[in-house]
C-alpha cells in the first residue's frame, strides 16, 4: 500500500528515519550524516515526482487523509529543497550529538511535508503540533540558558496559538460536520465562522511570526543555531505559516471585506514595526529574525488584498522571502563560524577575506530590499499592484497600505546597508585575525541560495509565476507596469559594462597618500568607528523615542504580558486561598447561593 501511494511514503520516510537517527552517538556521525543526506535527497526527488503528477491523494478509508494539489505540491518541493540544503550546510557547522540533530531534523522535514499534504483537519493539526516540539528541540539543541529561555518562548507562545487553532478547527466541524478540507467553503457571514476562519489565521501568524506573536523569532533568531533558524523561521515557517492562511483564506473560507481588513491592518503593522526595530540591531541575526517578522507583513498584505495579482504577489515573496532569508541566515552562520561573533560592532572588513560569503550576502540583501532586477523587487511590485487595484474598488485607506508597502521597503535596504558595511566593509576590528572563507558544506547553500535570486528575478514569469505561483491560485493575473525583467536586466547590465568601459579612461592619473588629519590626535588612539551607531539617533526622534521604549520594556511582547497577567491573577488567588478557614467557609456560602439563583432563575 505504500509503494502505491508515494504521499504516504513522503510522510512516513523521514520520521522513520529521523527516529532511528536519535539514539546515534557522535562515534556514528557518519551514520547519521549520510542517512540524512540521502533521505533529504530522496524526499527532493519525491516532491518534484509529485509536483509533476499532481494531483494526487492517499485514502484511509472513507477519508482523504493527504492531498497534493497545486499549492500543497509547490509548498511540499520548498519544505524538501531547503532541508536538503540545510542538511549539507550543517555538515560543517554542526559538530555534536549529529544523531539528535539530524533525527529532529528528518522529523520535522516529515511531519512539514504532512501538514502540507493534510486534507484531514485532525491531521493537520496532529503534524502543526508536533512542529512545535521539534522547533523547541532544535533551538535547545546548544542547551544554554538564552537558548533554553528562546525555545521555551517559541513552544509556549506557538503551543498557545495550536490551542487556538483547534477550537477554530472545532467551530468549522460544528458548522459542517466534516473534517476534510476539500468539503469546507464557509461564508464568514456570521460570528461563528469568522471565529473560525480568526482562530486559523491566528495559528498562521503565530507560525510565521506577524503580530503581536513574533517575539518568539528575534530572540530565536539570535540564541538558536544558525542552521535551525535558516531551516524553520527562515523558510519552513514561513512557508507552512502562510500556506494554511491562503489555504484557509482561498479553499477554506469566502473572504469578505471585514476578514481583509484584518489581514492589510496586520500586514501593513507588522512591515513598518518590525522594520523599525531592525534599524537598530546590533547583532547580525537578530537584525535578520526582525527582518524576517518585516517580510510577513508583505505575504499577508498580498493576501488581504483579495485580488489576483496580490495573492500571487503575496505567495510569491512568501517563496522569495524563504529563499533570500535563509541565504542570509547562512551567511551570518559563515560569519560566526570564522569570526566567533555575530555582534555587528565587532566585526568589519570581511569581504577581502570572505568574498563568496560578501557576494551571496550582498545579493541577498538587495533581494529583500526590493532591488531590481533580483527576486524580492517583482513579488513586491505584485503586492503593490494588489493594493492600488483595491484601490479601484473604493477601499479608502489603500494609500495607507501602499505607504507602509513601499516605506518599508526603503527603511530595509537603509538597514541592510547598515549590515554590510558593518560586516564585510567597514574597518576590520583588531580581534578578527586569521578570517577566511568558509568551505565547500557553507558555500554551496550560500551560492545556490543567491543564484536563485538572480534566476528568479530575472525570469520571473517564465519559471517561478508560471509555474508555481499561478497554477497555485488557480486565477489568472493581470501584470500591470511597464517592467519586463529580462529586458530591464539586460539594460542594467549594459549599463554597468558601459561604466567600466568608460571608467578607465577618466579616472585621475596620479594619486598621493596623505596623513588622515585627526585634530592632532594620534590616530592609532582613536576608537575604531563601526557605523553601528548611526542609526541609534532614530531612538531618540520624538514620537519614536516612545516606542523603542515601549519595545525596550516588553510592552509588545505577547509572551511578557501573558506572563504579568498571569502573575496578576494568581496573585489574587493566592491571597484568596489563605488557609483561614473562614474564608472558605464563605466562599463556599458565595457558591451555594450563586447556585441557588441559577437553578431557581433557569
Amino acid at each position: 500500500m505504500i509503494q502505491s501511494n508515494p504521499l504516504l511514503l513522503m510522510v512516513g520516510l523521514p520520521i522513520v528515519i529521523g527516529i532511528l537517527c536519535l539514539p546515534l552517538s557522535d562515534r556514528l556521525k557518519s551514520v547519521a550524516k549520510v542517512l540524512s543526506f540521502l533521505v533529504t535527497l530522496a524526499s527532493l526527488a519525491g516532491s518534484i515526482f509529485i509536483f509533476i503528477k499532481r494531483p494526487m491523494n492517499w485514502q484511509c478509508g472513507v477519508t482523504t487523509m493527504f492531498n497534493a494539489d497545486n499549492l500543497s505540491s509547490f509548498i511540499g518541493l520548498g519544505i524538501s529543497f531547503f532541508a536538503f540544503l540545510i542538511t549539507i550546510y550543517s555538515f560543517g557547522f554542526v559538530e555534536k550529538s549529529l544523531g539528535r540533530y539530524f533525527g529532529y531534523i528528518l522529523i520535522t522535514l516529515g511531519v512539514s511535508l504532512g501538514v502540507a499534504f493534510a486534507n484531514d483537519l485532525i491531521a493537520l493539526i496532529v503534524f502543526w503540533g508536533i512542529l512545535a516540539i521539534t522547533l523547541y528541540l532544535l533551538v535547545n539543541m546548544q542547551a544554554t540558558e538564552s537558548s533554553s529561555r528562546a525555545a521555551k518562548k517559541a513552544l509556549i507562545i506557538i503551543g498557545s496559538s495550536d490551542a487556538i487553532m483547534i477550537f477554530g478547527i472545532a467551530l468549522i466541524w460544528m458548522i459542517t460536520r466534516t473534517f476534510s478540507m476539500d468539503r469546507v467553503r464557509l461564508p464568514l457571514t456570521d460570528i461563528t465562522s469568522l471565529a473560525a476562519y480568526i482562530c486559523i489565521a491566528v495559528a498562521a501568524f503565530a507560525k510565521a511570526g506577524a503580530m503581536p506573536f513574533h517575539s518568539w523569532l528575534p530572540d530565536v533568531a539570535q540564541d538558536g543555531p544558525t542552521p535551525v533558524t535558516a531551516y524553520l523561521p527562515a523558510s519552513l515557517d514561513k512557508l507552512l505559516g502562510i500556506y494554511l492562511l491562503a489555504r484557509a483564506s482561498l479553499n477554506l473560507f469566502i473572504m469578505n471585506s471585514t476578514s481583509n481588513m484584518v489581514l492589510l491592518v496586520v500586514g501593513s503593522v507588522t512591515i513598518i514595526f518590525a522594520v523599525m526595530m531592525a534599524l537598530v540591531q546590533h547583532d547580525f541575526k537578530r537584525l535578520l529574525g526582525y527582518h524576517a517578522v518585516s517580510q510577513v507583513g508583505y505575504m499577508v498584505l498580498g493576501i488581504g488584498t483579495g485580488s489576483p495579482v496580490g495573492i500571487a504577489g503575496g505567495l510569491f515573496h512568501m517563496l522569495n522571502n524563504a529563499i533570500y532569508k535563509s541565504c542570509l541566515f547562512l551567511t551570518g552562520g559563515a560569519v560566526e563560524k570564522r569570526a566567533g561573533t555575530t555582534d555587528l560592532t565587532k566585526l568589519g572588513g570581511l569581504a577581502k577575506n570572505m568574498p563568496i560569503t560578501f557576494i551571496s550576502c550582498l545579493i541577498a540583501s538587495l533581494a529583500i530590499s526590493g532591488v531590481p532586477p533580483f527576486n524580492g523587487f517583482v513579488s513586491k511590485w505584485m503586492v503593490y499592484q494588489g493594493i492600488i487595484e483595491l484601490g479601484k474598488t473604493g477601499a479608502r485607506l489603500w494609500i495607507v497600505w501602499l505607504a507602509c508597502a513601499m516605506f518599508g521597503s526603503a527603511l530595509t535596504l537603509a538597514s541592510f546597508l547598515k549590515l554590510l558595511h558593518t560586516t564585510f566593509l567597514g574597518q576590520r576590528s583588531k580581534d578578527l585575525i586569521d578570517i577566511r572563507e568558509a568551505g565547500f558544506a557553507f558555500a554551496f547553500p550560500m551560492v545556490t541560495l543567491a543564484g536563485i535570486c538572480c534566476i528568479f528575478g530575472i525570469f520571473a514569469f517564465a519559471i517561478p509565476l508560471s509555474i508555481f505561483i499561478i497554477p497555485s491560485i488557480g486565477q489568472a493575473i493581470s501584470y500591470l507596469g511597464v517592467w519586463v525583467p529580462t529586458t530591464a536586466t539586460a539594460l542594467l547590465m549594459i549599463s554597468i559594462l558601459s561604466g567600466l568601459l568608460i571608467y578607465p579612461f577618466y579616472r585621475p592619473k596620479m594619486f598621493r597618500s596623505v596623513q588622515t588629519f585627526v585634530g592632532g590626535e594620534d590616530p592609532e588612539s582613536l576608537q575604531r568607528v563601526s557605523g553601528v551607531e548611526f542609526y541609534d539617533t532614530i531612538k531618540d526622534m520624538k514620537g519614536l523615542k516612545f516606542i523603542y521604549e515601549k519595545e525596550e520594556a516588553k510592552s509588545f511582547d505577547i509572551y511578557d504580558q501573558g506572563k504579568n497577567i498571569i502573575s496578576f491573577f494568581t496573585k489574587i488567588l493566592q491571597h484568596l486561598h489563605n488557609g483561614v478557614l473562614p474564608t472558605y467557609i464563605v466562599w463556599c456560602l458565595l457558591g451555594m447561593i450563586g447556585m441557588f439563583f441559577i437553578l431557581f432563575f433557569r
